[in-house]
C-alpha cells in the first residue's frame, strides 16, 4: 500500500499537477486558492518549471493559451471572481481546441462576496463560462484525495480531447487537510501534431487560432466540436452511487455537500428511511442517465447545494418530472448541516409535509 502524506487540498492539486507533468503555472493570488500558487512558487523552480505570478487573472489565462499552443501541460488556478476575469481566455482556448487545466476553488458571491466556501459557480462552469458555444470538462472532488486524483485525470482528459478541464472545488476542499496517496503511474502525453513547436522546414506551419471569418467554416468547427462533446457525454461521465440499491429518497450532491449528505443518509437509515446518494464527479458531462434511472424507482429527489439552487435545474431535467425534486441548501459561504439535510429527507419521505 502506498504511503500517504497529510496535505491541504490546494497543495494536493499542485503536487498532483507536477506529478502529471505540468511544468508551467500562471496565476494570481485570491482566497481560498492562494496555496496553489504559493506551492507552485516553491516547487517549480526546483524542478526546472516555470512559475509566474501574472499581473492579473486576464494575463494569466492568456499565458496559459500561449503555452497550451506549444503542446505542453499547463495550469492556472483562481477563485470565483478571478475565474470570471479569465472568461474571455477560456473561450479562446475552446475556440482554438487547446488542452489546459483550470482550477476554481469557489468562494461565496456574487461580486466579491466573501471568502467562505460555495458552490455557486456551477452555472458558470457548466453552462456559461464565457461567450460562444463550448463546454469544458468539469470535475468535482469531494475529498483531498480526489483533489489530487482528478487533477491527474483532468490533464489526461484535456490532452485526450483537446479541451479545457476544470477542477471545480468548494473552498472547504481547498482548505481541509487529509491523508493523500500520490502514487500515480503517469502515461506519456499523446502526440500533438497540431502544436506550434517550430517546423525546422520539415512540415507545414501549424496555426493556432480561434478566429474564423467565414461563417460556414465557423459553423463547421462548432458542429465538429459538438460531435466530440456528444462522445464525451457517452464515454466520460463519472459519478458515485451510495446506498442507492434500495433507496426510496435520492439525494444528489457534490463536493463537501456530498459528505454532509452521507452523514444524513446514515441517520435516515437508522430511522428507517431508505435514502441514498448520487454524487456527480463530472458536473459536465452531467450524469443524466443515472439520475433518470433513479427517478423511475424513488419517490423523491433532493438536491443538496452550497448555492441558491443551480445543479437542481440539471437534476430536474434528468428526472423528467417523474418525481418531486426539492432543494436543501445554504448560501453565501454557509454549509448545510447533517441535521438540516436529515430534516429534508424526512420531509420528502412524508410527501413534502413538514
Amino acid at each position: 500500500m502506498a504511503d500517504k502524506v497529510l496535505m491541504k487540498g490546494n497543495e494536493a492539486i499542485a503536487e498532483a499537477a507536477i506529478i502529471a507533468g505540468c511544468r508551467h503555472y500562471f496565476g494570481y493570488p485570491i482566497t481560498p486558492q492562494t496555496e496553489v500558487a504559493a506551492y507552485m512558487a516553491k516547487r517549480m523552480p526546483k524542478i526546472g518549471g516555470c512559475f509566474l505570478q501574472a499581473e492579473s487573472e486576464i494575463a494569466a489565462i492568456n499565458m496559459v493559451y500561449g503555452v497550451a499552443s506549444t503542446g505542453h501541460r499547463v495550469m492556472t488556478s483562481s477563485s470565483s471572481p478571478g475565474i470570471s476575469l479569465k472568461g474571455e481566455g477560456l473561450s479562446y482556448l475552446a475556440g482554438a481546441d487547446l488542452p489546459a487545466l483550470v482550477v476554481n476553488v469557489q468562494r461565496g458571491g456574487p461580486g466579491l462576496g466573501g471568502i467562505q466556501p460555495s458552490q455557486s459557480d456551477y452555472f458558470q462552469a457548466t453552462k456559461g463560462a464565457a461567450h460562444g458555444d463550448f463546454h469544458m470538462l468539469v470535475l468535482a472532488p469531494s475529498s483531498v484525495q480526489e483533489m489530487a486524483d482528478l487533477t491527474v485525470k483532468g490533464f489526461e482528459l484535456a490532452d485526450k480531447y483537446r479541451m479545457t478541464s476544470m477542477i471545480l472545488a468548494d473552498g472547504t476542499m481547498g482548505q481541509m487537510m487529509e491523508p493523500v496517496s500520490l502514487d500515480y503511474k503517469i502515461a506519456p502525453p499523446p502526440e500533438k501534431p497540431w502544436a506550434t513547436t517550430g517546423t525546422k522546414l520539415e512540415r507545414e506551419h501549424n496555426i493556432v487560432n480561434s478566429l474564423f471569418l467565414v461563417p460556414e467554416k465557423l459553423e463547421e468547427e462548432n458542429f465538429k466540436r459538438y460531435e466530440k462533446y456528444k462522445y464525451i457525454e457517452d464515454n466520460e461521465t463519472m459519478y458515485e452511487e451510495y446506498m442507492m440499491d434500495d433507496a426510496e429518497i435520492c439525494l444528489v450532491a457534490f463536493g463537501i455537500a456530498a459528505r454532509v449528505a452521507k452523514n444524513a443518509i446514515s441517520e435516515a437509515r437508522k430511522a428507517g428511511i431508505k435514502a441514498g446518494l448520487i454524487r456527480p464527479i463530472t458536473l459536465w458531462p452531467f450524469p443524466k442517465a443515472v439520475i433518470k434511472a433513479a427517478s423511475q424507482k424513488v419517490k423523491a429527489i433532493i438536491s443538496v447545494e452550497l448555492s441558491m439552487g443551480q445543479m437542481i435545474e440539471d437534476v430536474c431535467l434528468a428526472s423528467e418530472g417523474r418525481v418531486p425534486v426539492t432543494l436543501c441548501n445554504r448560501a453565501g459561504g454557509m454549509i448545510p448541516s447533517p441535521k438540516q439535510v436529515l430534516q429534508a429527507i424526512i420531509d420528502a419521505n412524508n410527501g413534502g409535509v413538514k
